[in-house]
């Protein structure tokens, strides 16, 4: 039976009455197009869902609209307004400034090229103190902002120079010689940036070997799959200590962050039970002692919990328990020795996404959940944005998120305990979700500097999704540890603001400093330790 191309909108509730009606009485034409399309519809999902090879993609777009697309964003205002309300005029006004921000118009100034080769030109002709050419009467001077203008050209990712040295060879003795190698030459084939280039590409964008591998054949300089494993397998070498000690700061951090998501490693040998079958890549985002913030990721098959504990075992005995969160899975969750401990709390994001889900079948229940939730977000929007210490946020959400969070609590258990949703709907579960865990959703109410949610880890693993996404897999253990090295040390240096293509090649180039004292080539401190040495050399 094929589908009806004619798109009809009905509800359940439409459905039940036809149902009724088609066993007392004729129905009208309209009515039995519209049971007959339900019909049909049901049909054709159970075809496609008995082949294995239909997505939900495809399920999606059988039962849209024509023309609606399925929601990417999760805002309070979309949410709302696809299920038929109207924010609150909070939300409206709150949309309205939203709205009337300057678009960008895609140029950047010249400030913005920070990695761009700065050249100084001089007047060829003139220079300060000379007779103006114009007036013939004043004289020029140098102003303090020079005129700028920025040339954009385009190059290969990584790029080769061919050095033909001449070659002197004597007719007696046949003796060949050759002109000295220009500094520029290097003793090795390979330049330290051509590593980092790689890696960067591979580990920081997503770009597969062999994509490479194309792109700089079409550009007349080849650069084989296998020689770019071999490229970034030999540089990581040097960056392994770094690695190390991001991990043994990582545990000493404040908050810890951790989550995990899938990933296919072809040859693996297992270091978990032998009947465990998934893979994954776990992260962890820590914010450090210091106020910095450190990626890790983990490939292998062990979860994020088990992961968690193997850096904490890093962690000194002497340090408060750390702050946890994650989501409410019980595998985020880590299996701590006696004597190391976690104030974990949960993530309210995913509480709300929970309601987000249901919202267009429990309309006026979900806007009052998004919108308190909103409130909520706002006051620590308030706190970020005016500069609060940890207990200046903590007094701050106990008095402004304390009485909404109470009042939602309270709506939850009345809604519950006096029966006014079915338990085992969307929005019953919703609630029961809530209120199961309340304590750890809330530890931002009792516990200075607890975030309110994940979203920071969930933005780190979109580095290794990427790569996924493109790369499909990792062929063995040791390729999973190298990616997961350089995407640590990659996005870390992200989010501390730095340069990833400098500090790899640094590191790199510094390999014995490095090793020597590691703690001072961190992502937030290379530079600096770059100019004390530059300086040093100086004086």
């Amino acid at each position: 039976m094929k589908l009806d191309p004619e798109t009809i909108d009905v509800s359940i509730e439409e459905l039940e009455k036809l149902v009724e009606r088609a066993g007392q009485q004729t129905l009208a034409d309209h009515e039995r197009r519209q049971l007959r399309a339900a019909v049909e519809t049901l049909g054709q999902m159970a075809r496609m869902l008995a082949d294995k090879d239909a997505t939900l993609r495809q399920l999606r777009k059988m039962l849209l609209k024509p023309g609606e697309k399925p929601a990417t964003t999760e805002k309070t205002r979309t949410v709302l307004e696809r299920a038929g309300l109207q924010p609150d005029a909070g939300e409206a006004a709150k949309s309205a400034v939203e709205k009337k921000k300057r678009q960008g118009h895609g140029r950047n100034p010249a400030r913005a090229y920070e990695g761009a080769r700065q050249v100084k030109v001089t007047h060829p002709e003139m220079k300060p103190g000379d007779r103006c050419p114009e007036c013939l009467k004043g004289k020029v001077y140098r102003l303090k902002v020079p005129a700028v203008r920025v040339r954009i050209v385009g190059q290969a990712p990584v790029q080769a120079t061919v050095y033909e040295l001449e070659q002197l060879r004597c007719n007696l003795c046949g003796e060949v010689y050759e002109p000295p190698a220009p500094a520029e030459m290097g003793t090795e084939k390979r330049d330290e940036t051509a590593a980092s280039m790689v890696a960067v590409l591979k580990y920081g964008s997503g770009v597969p070997f062999y994509r490479l591998a194309g792109l700089q054949a079409n550009l007349g300089i080849p650069l084989p799959s296998s020689t770019q494993w071999d490229m970034v397998a030999q540089a990581a070498e040097p960056l392994k200590p770094v690695h190390e000690e991001l991990i043994r700061q990582a545990a000493q951090g404040r908050v810890l962050y951790n989550d995990d998501t899938a990933v296919r490693i072809l040859s693996l040998q297992r270091e978990t039970a032998a009947d465990r079958t998934g893979l994954f890549t776990t992260g962890i985002v820590a914010e450090t002692q210091t106020g910095h913030k450190v990626t890790l990721f983990f490939s292998g098959d062990k979860h994020a919990g088990e992961n968690l504990a193997d850096v904490l075992a890093k962690r000194a005995a002497e340090l408060p328990p750390p702050i946890q969160m994650c989501d409410a899975l019980s595998r985020n969750v880590p299996k701590l020795p006696p004597g190391l401990v976690v104030l974990l709390a949960n993530c309210l994001a995913h509480c709300r996404r929970h309601f987000v889900e249901v919202a267009p079948n429990f309309p006026p229940e979900c806007q009052y959940v998004l919108e308190t939730l909103g409130e909520v977000y706002g006051n620590d929007d308030t706190a970020r944005k005016q500069g609060m210490t940890p207990d200046q946020r903590l007094a701050h959400h106990q008095a402004r998120s304390g009485p909404l969070m109470k009042q939602l609590r309270e709506w939850g258990e009345r809604q519950l305990g006096e029966h006014l949703v079915e338990p085992n709907s969307g929005l019953g579960e919703a609630i029961r979700y809530l209120l199961k865990h309340w304590e750890k959703l809330t530890l931002f109410l009792r516990q200075a500097g607890a975030p309110l949610d994940s979203n920071i880890v969930e933005r780190a693993l979109k580095k290794a999704i990427l790569n996924r996404k493109n790369a499909m897999f990792y062929k063995t253990r040791n390729g999973a540890r190298t990616g997961d090295l350089y995407m640590s040390l990659i996005h870390t240096c992200e989010v501390c603001g730095g340069n990833p293509f400098d500090y790899l090649t640094e590191l790199q180039r510094h390999a014995a400093e490095v090793k020597e004292n590691t703690p001072a080539w961190m992502p937030w401190n290379y530079r600096a330790t770059l100019d004390e040495a530059a300086m040093a050399k100086a004086a």
